[in-house]
Protein backbone atom coordinates (compact mmCIF):
# COMPACT_ATOMS: atom_id res chain seq x y z
CA UNK A 1 0.00 0.00 0.00
CA UNK A 2 1.17 3.46 -0.80
CA UNK A 3 2.18 6.30 1.62
CA UNK A 4 1.26 9.84 1.43
CA UNK A 5 2.87 12.69 3.89
CA UNK A 6 0.74 15.65 3.29
CA UNK A 7 -1.55 18.35 4.84
CA UNK A 8 -4.01 20.97 3.12
CA UNK A 9 -6.20 19.65 1.15
CA UNK A 10 -5.93 16.15 2.40
CA UNK A 11 -7.26 17.16 5.62
CA UNK A 12 -10.91 17.90 4.68
CA UNK A 13 -13.42 16.09 6.01
CA UNK A 14 -14.66 13.80 3.55
CA UNK A 15 -10.96 13.44 1.45
CA UNK A 16 -9.45 10.14 3.64
CA UNK A 17 -12.49 8.39 4.64
CA UNK A 18 -12.72 4.88 6.98
CA UNK A 19 -9.68 6.55 9.24
CA UNK A 20 -7.83 4.87 12.11
CA UNK A 21 -5.40 6.18 13.61
CA UNK A 22 -2.07 3.96 14.74
CA UNK A 23 0.67 5.37 16.97
CA UNK A 24 3.71 4.39 16.06
CA UNK A 25 7.35 3.75 17.84
CA UNK A 26 10.58 4.21 16.30
CA UNK A 27 14.10 4.58 17.17
CA UNK A 28 14.13 8.20 16.31
CA UNK A 29 11.40 9.03 18.48
CA UNK A 30 7.47 9.83 17.38
CA UNK A 31 6.95 10.59 14.33
CA UNK A 32 4.97 14.26 13.37
CA UNK A 33 1.98 12.38 14.12
CA UNK A 34 -0.06 8.92 13.93
CA UNK A 35 -0.28 7.56 11.08
CA UNK A 36 -3.42 7.26 9.44
CA UNK A 37 -4.75 3.70 7.82
CA UNK A 38 -7.68 5.17 5.49
CA UNK A 39 -9.41 5.28 2.25
CA UNK A 40 -8.70 7.92 -0.68
CA UNK A 41 -11.14 7.11 -3.45
CA UNK A 42 -12.03 4.04 -2.12
CA UNK A 43 -8.29 2.85 -2.03
CA UNK A 44 -6.16 2.16 0.82
CA UNK A 45 -3.50 4.54 2.39
CA UNK A 46 -1.56 5.58 4.74
CA UNK A 47 -1.33 9.02 5.51
CA UNK A 48 1.40 10.89 7.71
CA UNK A 49 0.49 14.88 8.51
CA UNK A 50 3.92 16.38 7.69
CA UNK A 51 3.73 19.18 10.23
CA UNK A 52 1.78 17.48 12.67
CA UNK A 53 -2.38 17.36 14.02
CA UNK A 54 -1.79 21.35 14.80
CA UNK A 55 0.56 21.47 12.36
CA UNK A 56 2.89 22.85 15.13
CA UNK A 57 6.26 21.20 13.16
CA UNK A 58 8.37 23.78 11.22
CA UNK A 59 9.71 22.41 8.10
CA UNK A 60 13.43 22.26 9.99
CA UNK A 61 12.08 20.47 12.82
CA UNK A 62 9.98 17.78 11.48
CA UNK A 63 10.77 14.65 12.64
CA UNK A 64 11.93 13.13 9.02
CA UNK A 65 13.61 9.79 10.04
CA UNK A 66 10.85 9.21 12.25
CA UNK A 67 8.47 9.74 9.73
CA UNK A 68 9.63 7.83 7.15
CA UNK A 69 10.85 4.57 9.42
CA UNK A 70 7.26 4.51 10.65
CA UNK A 71 5.68 4.52 7.03
CA UNK A 72 8.43 1.34 6.10
CA UNK A 73 7.21 -0.01 9.45
CA UNK A 74 3.84 0.13 8.59
CA UNK A 75 4.31 -1.98 5.41
CA UNK A 76 4.39 1.01 2.58
CA UNK A 77 5.56 -0.12 -0.33
CA UNK A 78 6.09 3.74 -1.49
CA UNK A 79 6.02 7.30 -0.69
CA UNK A 80 4.20 10.34 -2.30
CA UNK A 81 5.49 13.47 -0.93
CA UNK A 82 3.00 16.45 -1.43
CA UNK A 83 4.14 19.98 -0.41
CA UNK A 84 3.48 23.81 -1.41
CA UNK A 85 6.45 25.21 -3.42
CA UNK A 86 6.63 28.72 -4.72
CA UNK A 87 6.88 29.26 -8.70
CA UNK A 88 10.85 30.07 -10.43
CA UNK A 89 10.00 29.12 -14.10
CA UNK A 90 7.75 30.41 -16.23
CA UNK A 91 5.49 27.56 -16.30
CA UNK A 92 5.12 27.19 -12.30
CA UNK A 93 2.96 30.39 -11.67
CA UNK A 94 0.10 29.72 -8.98
CA UNK A 95 -2.00 26.60 -8.73
CA UNK A 96 -0.08 24.39 -10.79
CA UNK A 97 1.24 21.61 -10.51
CA UNK A 98 4.84 19.79 -10.38
CA UNK A 99 6.43 16.40 -10.28
CA UNK A 100 9.99 17.18 -9.97
CA UNK A 101 13.00 14.75 -10.82
CA UNK A 102 16.02 16.65 -9.77
CA UNK A 103 16.89 18.58 -6.40
CA UNK A 104 18.89 21.39 -4.74
CA UNK A 105 19.77 20.78 -0.92
CA UNK A 106 20.08 24.44 0.91
CA UNK A 107 19.35 22.99 4.24
CA UNK A 108 21.31 22.55 7.13
CA UNK A 109 21.22 21.05 10.60
CA UNK A 110 18.86 18.62 9.62
CA UNK A 111 18.97 14.66 10.32
CA UNK A 112 18.92 13.32 7.57
CA UNK A 113 20.63 9.99 7.28
CA UNK A 114 20.13 6.85 9.25
CA UNK A 115 24.04 6.07 8.79
CA UNK A 116 25.48 8.98 11.35
CA UNK A 117 26.97 6.92 14.15
CA UNK A 118 29.83 3.88 14.16
CA UNK A 119 27.44 1.57 14.92
CA UNK A 120 25.04 2.11 12.46
CA UNK A 121 28.16 1.90 9.70
CA UNK A 122 28.38 4.35 6.25
CA UNK A 123 25.79 3.95 3.78
CA UNK A 124 26.26 5.43 0.32
CA UNK A 125 23.41 5.20 -1.44
CA UNK A 126 23.03 6.55 -5.27
CA UNK A 127 21.20 9.62 -5.96
CA UNK A 128 21.05 10.78 -8.97
CA UNK A 129 17.90 10.53 -9.69
CA UNK A 130 16.28 11.60 -6.65
CA UNK A 131 13.16 10.96 -7.03
CA UNK A 132 11.69 7.33 -8.53
CA UNK A 133 10.96 7.70 -11.66
CA UNK A 134 7.92 5.08 -11.80
CA UNK A 135 6.43 6.04 -9.20
CA UNK A 136 6.89 9.68 -10.41
CA UNK A 137 5.47 8.32 -14.20
CA UNK A 138 2.39 7.20 -12.13
CA UNK A 139 1.36 10.52 -10.78
CA UNK A 140 1.99 12.30 -14.46
CA UNK A 141 -0.24 9.60 -15.93
CA UNK A 142 -3.01 9.74 -12.93
CA UNK A 143 -2.28 14.30 -13.74
CA UNK A 144 -3.34 13.14 -17.66
CA UNK A 145 -6.07 10.96 -16.66
CA UNK A 146 -7.76 13.31 -14.80
CA UNK A 147 -7.09 16.73 -16.83
CA UNK A 148 -5.08 17.93 -14.59
CA UNK A 149 -2.35 19.89 -15.98
CA UNK A 150 1.05 19.36 -14.40
CA UNK A 151 4.61 19.82 -15.31
CA UNK A 152 6.82 16.37 -16.03
CA UNK A 153 10.16 16.98 -14.75
CA UNK A 154 11.42 19.48 -12.69
CA UNK A 155 13.95 21.07 -10.12
CA UNK A 156 12.97 21.39 -6.49
CA UNK A 157 15.37 23.66 -4.62
CA UNK A 158 14.75 22.70 -1.10
CA UNK A 159 15.58 25.98 1.48
CA UNK A 160 16.01 25.90 5.31
CA UNK A 161 12.86 28.05 6.28
CA UNK A 162 10.78 28.60 8.73
CA UNK A 163 11.03 32.05 6.32
CA UNK A 164 10.34 32.57 3.01
CA UNK A 165 13.09 33.96 0.64
CA UNK A 166 14.83 37.18 -0.44
CA UNK A 167 14.36 38.15 -4.24
CA UNK A 168 18.45 38.02 -4.24
CA UNK A 169 17.82 34.48 -3.34
CA UNK A 170 15.57 33.03 -5.71
CA UNK A 171 17.98 34.48 -8.43
CA UNK A 172 20.73 32.49 -7.14
CA UNK A 173 18.21 29.35 -7.38
CA UNK A 174 17.26 30.01 -10.74
CA UNK A 175 21.03 30.45 -11.62
CA UNK A 176 21.59 26.88 -10.04
CA UNK A 177 18.71 25.84 -12.20
CA UNK A 178 15.55 25.30 -9.64
CA UNK A 179 12.27 25.78 -11.26
CA UNK A 180 10.17 25.75 -7.53
CA UNK A 181 11.28 26.18 -4.05
CA UNK A 182 9.90 24.60 -1.19
CA UNK A 183 11.24 23.14 2.36
CA UNK A 184 10.28 19.23 2.81
CA UNK A 185 10.99 17.21 -0.06
CA UNK A 186 14.64 16.71 1.43
CA UNK A 187 15.58 14.74 3.42
CA UNK A 188 12.29 12.90 2.82
CA UNK A 189 13.07 11.38 -0.30
CA UNK A 190 16.88 10.69 0.88
CA UNK A 191 15.61 8.86 3.99
CA UNK A 192 13.13 6.74 1.53
CA UNK A 193 16.22 5.78 -0.43
CA UNK A 194 17.84 5.22 2.01
CA UNK A 195 14.80 2.78 2.99
CA UNK A 196 14.62 1.81 -0.15
CA UNK A 197 11.21 2.74 -0.92
CA UNK A 198 9.72 4.60 -3.50
CA UNK A 199 9.75 8.39 -3.11
CA UNK A 200 8.06 11.00 -5.58
CA UNK A 201 7.37 14.69 -5.02
CA UNK A 202 4.05 16.09 -5.88
CA UNK A 203 4.28 20.13 -5.94
CA UNK A 204 1.98 22.79 -5.49
CA UNK A 205 2.77 26.22 -6.25
CA UNK A 206 0.96 28.49 -4.23
CA UNK A 207 2.71 31.76 -5.39
CA UNK A 208 5.91 32.98 -7.59
CA UNK A 209 8.71 32.78 -5.42
CA UNK A 210 10.22 36.35 -4.00
CA UNK A 211 10.70 39.28 -6.51
CA UNK A 212 8.92 37.19 -9.53
CA UNK A 213 5.71 38.58 -11.03
CA UNK A 214 2.96 39.21 -8.42
CA UNK A 215 5.68 38.73 -5.61
CA UNK A 216 7.82 41.11 -7.70
CA UNK A 217 7.50 43.23 -3.91
CA UNK A 218 5.75 41.43 -1.62
CA UNK A 219 4.31 38.18 -1.11
CA UNK A 220 0.20 38.36 -0.56
CA UNK A 221 -1.35 34.99 0.11
CA UNK A 222 -5.01 36.05 0.30
CA UNK A 223 -4.76 37.28 -2.77
CA UNK A 224 -3.54 33.85 -4.58
CA UNK A 225 -6.47 31.81 -2.52
CA UNK A 226 -8.52 31.04 -5.48
CA UNK A 227 -5.37 29.72 -7.70
CA UNK A 228 -4.27 27.99 -4.75
CA UNK A 229 -7.51 26.05 -3.50
CA UNK A 230 -7.75 24.77 -7.14
CA UNK A 231 -4.08 22.99 -7.04
CA UNK A 232 -5.00 21.71 -4.26
CA UNK A 233 -8.20 19.87 -4.95
CA UNK A 234 -6.09 19.18 -8.22
CA UNK A 235 -3.39 17.33 -6.06
CA UNK A 236 -5.58 15.83 -4.04
CA UNK A 237 -7.69 14.84 -7.68
CA UNK A 238 -4.27 13.28 -9.19
CA UNK A 239 -3.21 11.14 -5.89
CA UNK A 240 -6.61 9.38 -6.04
CA UNK A 241 -6.21 8.33 -9.22
CA UNK A 242 -2.34 7.98 -8.68
CA UNK A 243 -3.64 4.98 -5.75
CA UNK A 244 -6.12 3.77 -8.62
CA UNK A 245 -3.17 3.66 -11.10
CA UNK A 246 -0.94 1.66 -8.51
CA UNK A 247 -3.88 -1.42 -7.59
CA UNK A 248 -4.31 -1.56 -11.54
CA UNK A 249 -0.88 -2.31 -11.90
CA UNK A 250 -0.52 -4.53 -9.10
CA UNK A 251 -3.68 -6.51 -10.42
CA UNK A 252 -2.17 -7.07 -13.50
CA UNK A 253 0.82 -8.38 -12.72
CA UNK A 254 -0.47 -10.48 -9.99
CA UNK A 255 0.34 -8.79 -7.29
CA UNK A 256 -2.46 -7.28 -5.72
Amino acid sequence: MLALIGGTGFENDGIITDCDEVLVETPWGAPSAPLVFGCLGGEEVIFLRRHGARHEWAPHRIPYRANLWALKKAGATGVIGVGTVGGIGEAMTAGTLMVPDQLLDYTWGREHTYYDSPEAGVKHIDFTLPFDENLSGLLVRAARRTGNTIVEGGCYACTQGPRLETAAEVQRFARDGANVIGMTLYPECALARELELPYAGLCVSVNSAAGLRESRKVIRFEALAEAVNRAVAGAVEVVREALRLERELREENGLA
